[in-house]
């Protein structure tokens, strides 16, 4: 299985620390991981211009490293999306990341289960998973609110949000969740 992690520590921290240790463990089960530094990489913010709709289809007409981002998430099978709680949700370093993979989806709407949402641009698209690290107030409130914003952009990338989890969780727990839980799912999304 292709993970990719999207690290949206904006500072280094412990934060850090506990997902390289997750992304090595993932790789002694024999997961190939891809870590993207955020705060490493040229990302400018998105400017609503809808360009990678209407003029360049599928591509950011900013001239930064957001492709890397698209690329790497599109060939995946599991996208991590991991970031520390600032103020109650995660840093503005992960959400400028997201807010710069609207190119993956087409402009044209479908209704989905009801809804209106974004056809999709690619046969297939990761699963998806968040990771938070919480804040000394942070509440089951604040994730669960999280949680629900986190799984509506799921749904809107063709995916869903297969888990919420704080940093608090034993790395041994999350990498079975990914490996044992998820991988037989991935692996039928490709047949």
């Amino acid at each position: 299985m292709i993970i990719t992690t999207l690290n949206g520590n904006p500072a280094p921290s412990n934060f850090d620390e506990y997902l390289a240790q997750l992304e090595t463990r993932l790789e002694e089960k024999g997961q190939t991981v891809n870590h993207i530094a955020l705060r490493d990489i040229d990302l400018s913010y998105c400017i609503g211009c809808f360009g990678c709709w209407v003029k360049t289809p599928g591509v950011c007409s900013s001239a930064d490293e957001s492709c890397e981002i698209r690329r790497a998430m599109i060939q995946s099978d599991f996208t991590l999306w991991a970031a520390p709680m600032n103020m109650g949700f995660p840093s503005a370093l992960l959400k400028r990341a997201l807010d710069k993979t609207i190119p993956l989806i087409h402009p044209y709407m479908v209704v989905d289960q009801g809804e209106a949402h974004h056809r999709k641009r690619y046969e297939s698209y990761p699963r998806l998973g968040l990771l938070v690290e919480p804040e000394l107030d942070t509440d089951a409130n604040d994730l669960d609110i999280v949680t629900n914003i986190f799984s509506r952009i799921a749904l809107n990338f063709k995916s869903r949000l297969e888990f919420s989890l704080t940093s608090d969780t034993p790395i041994e727990q999350l990498v079975n969740r990914i490996v044992e839980d998820l991988y037989p799912m991935c692996q039928s999304r490709k047949a």
